[in-house]
């Protein structure tokens, strides 16, 4: 039987999910896994965020916009959707309500008059002023708890996996 590359389905379901033949292995306690752990933070932590979001009435999706055309400006619509793991539409839809918002400014490209170029309009600066001081109060919060080495060890260790799993992809599509 051929294996399957792994989709997003499968992957959460090997993440929170360590069952052997129905029954749940009792040293293999899933609160305990280091891949249930770092799913389960993420999932909190995007939900911290979507609440500050909302509470300068706009949305994650928007945040996570912004901080990517503030990083790259200049992107197209196409590319900011492949970072970020989105349709087009869906990006062009974020795009329009943050234009309207006069945040996020789309120019032309001057060698292709089909593609517009993502930029910072002026109107940005506070809210991303807002959502970086957001996160380093996070960051700041996340070091306290851990201890400045072990937040550094961690963010290096997490950089080490990141890189890894990109390199060798292949890796992560093996099963069994």
């Amino acid at each position: 039987m051929a294996l399957q590359p792994f989709t997003s389905y499968t992957i959460t379901r090997v993440i929170i999910s360590p069952v052997t033949n129905g029954v749940m292995s009792p040293e293999k306690n899933p609160e305990n896994e280091p891949l249930f752990l770092l799913y389960d933070v993420g999932r909190l932590m995007r939900t911290r965020a979507d609440q500050a979001a909302r509470s300068m009435g706009m949305t994650r999706a928007q945040w996570v916009i912004l901080l990517w055309v503030e990083m790259r400006p200049g992107l197209s619509q196409n590319e900011l959707a492949s970072l970020v793991e989105v349709e087009p539409i869906t990006v062009g839809r974020l795009v329009d309500r943050l234009e309207a918002r006069g945040m996020i400014e789309r120019r032309n490209d001057p060698k292709d008059r089909r593609i517009h170029r993502l930029h910072l309009a002026d109107e940005a600066k506070p809210t991303l002023d807002k959502i970086q001081a957001y996160r380093a109060n996070l960051n700041a919060q996340c070091a306290q708890i851990l201890g400045p080495e072990a937040w550094t060890q961690l963010r290096q260790s997490l950089t080490k996996l990141k890189a890894q799993i990109v390199d060798d992809s292949a890796l992560f599509h093996k099963f069994g």
